[in-house]
């Protein structure tokens, strides 16, 4: 006869608790950073405010890793495969998110136009990483797209015509589709903290040029820049992407990935209380084909 197990301990059932949470904690605090982004905007250019956000958030990983002893790669290829990930997650995506809130793209349009990226990663995941996507996701795929195309209809024809901002967002959606294909291919034994250090440092290498090129590098400080900037850090840079790269590691590409399509709606939402933004029937419309679309791609087969 056997014994009967023991009862979970409080550590094990508040770990169980966290590992739950830890998908609504970070679409909540990943939507936040669109709101964050439009808050530092009007005081410092977006390669400018990014440069100084990496800066310190290296530092902090730094300081991190130092008191922690955290163990570093061990080879160049390593290194190498991990700050590819870092400029495609960190460098290319919000350069593209703060370049196109800068030029006047709705913060909920630039999160609904990267919140496609569960739809891109469907379809590359199934050549690079095995990944199957069936035909019911290319249904939705489908629907995705239409519905990307009524929201975006009013910014590419008429008066409110924003197509570099679409663009610029875009190139986000390729940053972050990519940047998560690489590092779930690659980088899956990457420690959080130093690999953080390394990632921001590569990133930093690129808005750093980026901001010396094309823009004056002047800073109006103010209250809600230092808010912006110290959320940015702290919650975003640290907290989401950290959260981020453990999801990775935890699950599917696809699967990981489906957490994108709660953020459109969620930023949105965020966003018309904040910044009174609002979207007509059309996008509204749109809004929900899109996150039907996208559902349907990245919801698990029985």
């Amino acid at each position: 006869m056997t014994e009967p197990a023991p009862p979970p301990s409080a550590s094990h059932s508040s770990q169980n608790l966290w590992i739950a949470a830890m998908p609504a904690a970070f679409v909540f605090l990943w939507s936040t950073g669109f709101i964050g982004a439009k808050f530092g905007m009007p005081y410092a250019e977006p390669f400018t405010f990014l440069s100084l956000r990496f800066v310190i958030v290296i530092g902090l990983m730094l300081i991190l890793c130092l008191v922690t002893r955290a163990p570093w790669p061990k080879d160049a290829k390593a290194i190498f495969h991990i700050a590819i990930a870092g400029a495609l997650v960190n460098g290319v995506y919000l350069s593209g998110v703060f370049s196109s809130v800068k030029v006047g793209l709705p913060v909920g349009l630039s999160a609904l136009i990267t919140g496609l990226q569960p739809v891109l990663t469907a379809i590359f995941a199934r050549h690079l990483l095995g990944e199957t996507v069936s035909s019911k996701q290319w249904m939705g795929i489908l629907i995705g797209f239409i519905g990307v195309v009524l929201v975006v209809f009013n910014k590419i024809h008429g008066p409110e015509s924003n197509i570099l901002g679409i663009s610029l967002a875009t190139i986000a959606l390729l940053g972050i589709t990519a940047g998560t294909l690489y590092q779930k291919k690659y980088c899956s034994t990457m420690n959080l903290r130093s690999g953080s250090v390394i990632q921001f440092s590569s990133s930093l290498i690129i808005v750093s040029l980026l901001a010396g090129s094309l823009e004056t590098r002047e800073i109006q400080w103010s209250g809600e820049f230092i808010f912006a900037i110290l959320w940015l850090v702290i919650v975003l840079s640290v907290g989401a992407i950290s959260l981020l790269s453990m999801l990775i590691r935890r699950g599917a590409a696809s699967k990981v990935a489906s957490l994108f399509y709660l953020v459109p709606p969620v930023t949105a939402l965020m966003s018309f209380f904040v910044f009174d933004e609002t979207l007509g029937p059309l996008e509204l419309v749109g809004m929900a084909a899109v996150v039907v679309g996208v559902a349907m791609v990245t919801r698990e087969k029985a």
